[in-house]
């Protein structure tokens, strides 16, 4: 095990610099540094950039493991009904005999139903999640599978819970090969935003973490309320479903329960109407340091000035432009457009604003949000909310705050700071200025060298 390492020549804010490492800590930053005693671990920079690792502040990790080993049945992959229906033909059943599909959406074959998913495949249970995460589809065996009706019409909106609990019983799935796909990437901590964890769940990703298959630091969202165990409790997760959305009552109960035991709460909002229930109930109940909005996917700008007020941190996915800005253009009304996904309008009345994937829902490279949260872009060119694009720096640093408070200001690689790090390829200014969407040469956790991998590699091994 590397006990210590020294990175030569290595840019840190725009010096090239030396730095040594040890101890889990930065332990000297100069020039002309040499190594110290049986100290051999070297590494050339070679003038590319050493910056504090990221975070990503919204992923479902367990989802997201899943989704690694499923079958993709949604776009850009998947766009017609004839390549959702060789999708389906070609996938091969999981070790229960079970087909899982991923990331469907409706601007491919329309909502699906048992009886369109039995023409597609009726062999074998299939169950394909829409890519909100809201609503799953089965085909007949499936539904006869989990006990229920084979002629009913198969879609189970908002029941993870109560389907996982009628599924065939098997471990979580492993988070080694997503540990070493974020490690790729240059993450090194991650904020789990599952809501409602069951204790086993918090147990299962706590191993992975001590086992090393997760090496991020995690904070949960979803940990139980009062819960004080685990790798990382984080806010309390509250979901504001907009097919269901809470009296005002309620919430008031659910975010007084939170703040009562010091936990600030993390809600999810993607709509005006649950966006205006949540800031006039914590204008009732008071907010508490730490509160924050997950999504903010839809924020007029009347609403703006009560969010700082209020002193919300706001936890974003500008992702989802460049991954569904087409959709949003062709549904959303044309009068909202400006409101979807801020961020420079927020950051400009200094709300904290972080950055994050959403994975598996969004884009998990965060280079690639970096690079749309800088552009706006959609797939087909079209800039979606002009105003809101940030610089590629600011963009960075949506990254760079620390998971207990996102959008604080950016970490930077100081000594005492803790090894978590990224050597990149190239000085920032050219990953920035290139959109490279691949710059990371090797990740550090706690001073340790994590080996990362590949979407690709992580694709052909789950095939």
């Amino acid at each position: 095990m590397m006990n210590s390492l020294l990175i030569r020549d290595a840019e840190i804010d725009g010096i090239r610099r030396d730095v040594r490492l040890g101890h889990g800590r930065v332990l000297e930053i100069g020039s002309g540094l040499r190594p110290v005693g049986d100290e051999t671990n070297v590494i050339d920079a070679e003038g590319g950039a050493l910056i504090p690792g990221l975070t990503d502040h919204h992923i479902h990790l367990y989802a997201t493991a899943a989704d690694l080993a499923s079958t993709v049945c949604g776009p850009p992959r998947v766009r017609t009904p004839a390549e959702l229906a060789e999708a389906l033909r070609s996938a091969a059943p999981d070790a229960d005999g079970w087909i899982r599909g991923m990331r469907y959406h409706e601007s491919v074959a329309g909502l699906l139903d048992a009886a369109r998913l039995d023409a597609l495949r009726a062999d074998v249970p299939v169950r394909v999640q829409h890519r909100s995460g809201a609503l799953w589809m089965l085909n007949s065996l499936a539904l006869k599978a989990i006990g229920m009706d084979p002629a009913a019409d198969g879609r189970l909106w908002r029941s993870d819970d109560w389907l996982r609990s009628r599924l065939p019983v098997r471990r979580p799935p492993s988070l080694r090969d997503l540990g070493r796909l974020l490690a790729g990437y240059g993450i090194t901590a991650v904020t789990d935003a599952t809501p409602n964890l069951a204790p086993d769940t918090v147990e299962a990703i706590g191993a992975a973490v001590a086992s090393g298959d997760l090496p991020q630091r995690v904070q949960l969202l979803g940990a139980p309320l009062g819960s004080a165990h685990g790798p990382g409790v984080g806010p309390w997760k509250l979901v504001l479903a907009d097919s269901d959305l809470p009296t005002f009552d309620e919430l008031c109960d659910a975010v007084d329960a939170a703040h009562r035991l010091g936990r600030p709460v993390a809600v999810h909002t993607v709509t005006r109407e649950s966006l205006v229930l949540l800031l006039a109930v914590l204008e009732q109940t008071g907010s508490l340091r730490g509160d924050r909005l997950e999504h903010a996917a839809l924020v007029p700008a009347e609403l703006i000035a009560p969010i700082r007020r209020l002193g919300l941190r706001v936890v974003t996915q500008p992702g989802f432009i460049a991954d569904r800005g087409d959709d949003y253009l062709r549904e959303v009304p044309t009068a909202d457009h400006a409101d979807l996904y801020r961020c420079a309008s927020l950051r400009s009345v200094r709300i904290p604003v972080a950055l994050s994937s959403d994975a598996p829902y969004g884009p998990l490279n965060p280079w690639a949000v970096i690079a749309a949260a800088a552009t706006r872009r959609t797939r087909t060119g079209a800039v979606l909310g002009r105003g809101e694009r940030l610089s590629p720096r600011q963009a960075l640093a949506g990254y760079l705050g620390p998971a207990r408070r996102p959008g604080a200001a950016m970490r930077h690689v100081l000594p005492g700071a803790r090894a978590d790090l990224v050597l990149l390829r190239t000085p920032l200014h050219r990953v920035l200025t290139s959109r490279d969407l691949d710059p990371v040469r090797l990740c550090l956790i706690r001073g340790q060298v994590v080996e990362g991998a590949t979407l690709d590699s992580i694709t052909r091994l789950a095939v």
